[in-house]
């Protein structure tokens, strides 16, 4: 049997199972909100065309209108100042877009802290239990954020401070650039970056080195308590728009059950 044959025949016998990394899409979707004078993205919206009436009796379609940045969706590395020579969304390569993928999970602490910030020594108490991170693979950021993305206001989390979410600290967003193997980061809240990071220096270092760096960016994922610490497969899709910056992206998984 080939390995495509065992691929499908273990999606349909369900000793691999598929999950659904995505958050659904619609006008609910929560989108990030930036102070003046700096411009937003439009909210999510579906207009419809035709509904099996006289515009179109046998049909129905819609028109949709959104930012690349809402929902579940992907950083391309054009996306930020520091990757301006870098690829757009339709440049990534096909091959990275199914690659491994570890979780690191410290929804614990996130449940206790929403300023909670990954640090390079959590990653490397996690390797030395778990292993190295994946040679072009992604780290999956797991914070239980997403059991908030049904309410906009406890999803984005701000209060007359600032916003509020779980992220990582400018050391470890380095780190992850210069010197981990990942191509990618995947989280569970509206950005990568936490939501204290417009404080940071440099602001959203996240977005500044990772993408500098010619990696990409994963964001409001769900489900991430569904797979294994490693061993599943990530298949991102975004849309290859030219010249974007991004794209809302079905993302799935493939675990070996």
């Amino acid at each position: 049997m080939s390995v495509l044959d065992s691929l499908v025949g273990g999606i349909a016998n369900g000793s691999i199972e598929v999950v659904d990394l995505t958050a659904p899409l619609s006008e609910k979707t929560p989108i990030l909100q930036l102070p003046e004078p700096f411009g937003n993205t439009v909210p999510f919206t579906l207009t419809e065309i035709s509904r099996y009436d006289d515009r179109g009796p046998a049909w129905y379609w819609n028109n949709i209108s959104t930012g690349e940045h809402t929902g579940t969706h992907f950083d391309a590395p054009v996306h930020w100042v520091t990757g301006r020579d870098g690829s757009d969304v339709a440049q990534v390569s096909v091959s990275q877009l199914v690659a491994p993928a570890v979780v690191l999970d410290f929804a614990e602490q996130a449940g206790r802290d929403p300023d909670f910030l990954l640090e390079i020594d959590h990653v490397r108490d996690w390797e030395r239990r778990n292993g190295p991170l994946p040679e072009g693979g992604w780290l999956l950021y797991r914070t239980g954020w997403d059991a908030r993305s049904a309410d906009a206001e406890a999803f984005l989390n701000a209060d007359e401070s600032g916003s509020h979410t779980p992220g990582m600290s400018v050391e470890c967003a380095r780190w992850l650039a210069e010197e981990a193997p990942v191509i990618g980061l995947g989280v569970e809240t509206v950005g990568t970056d936490a939501g204290g990071a417009v404080g940071f220096d440099p602001p959203f270092p996240c977005h500044s080195f990772l993408l500098g760096a010619n990696k990409y960016g994963l964001t409001q994922l769900q489900n991430l308590a569904r797979l294994p610490v490693r061993g599943a497969v990530l298949i991102a899709g975004p849309l290859p728009i030219t010249g974007g910056s991004g794209s809302p992206a079905r993302v799935l998984a493939l675990v070996e059950r």
